[in-house]
């Protein structure tokens, strides 16, 4: 199984409410599931996504 990644990185100043919307918002639309999250020192949410990557295999006739 092959998985397609994704980076943000979200400033301190959003509050946790609006960071979990956003991140359901990619779930529900985009297919993303949560792989990590690391809170820094100065606040500042690093945010790995995940999704499967589905590959079409040819069909022989």
């Amino acid at each position: 199984m092959e998985w397609e990644f994704e980076k943000l990185t979200i400033a301190r100043d959003f509050s946790r409410n609006v960071v979990t919307r956003m991140l359901v918002e990619r779930a529900e639309h985009g297919g993303w599931e949560l792989d990590r999250v690391r809170i820094s020192a100065d606040g500042t949410r690093r945010v790995v996504l995940r999704r499967k990557i589905i590959r079409m295999r040819p069909t022989l006739y």
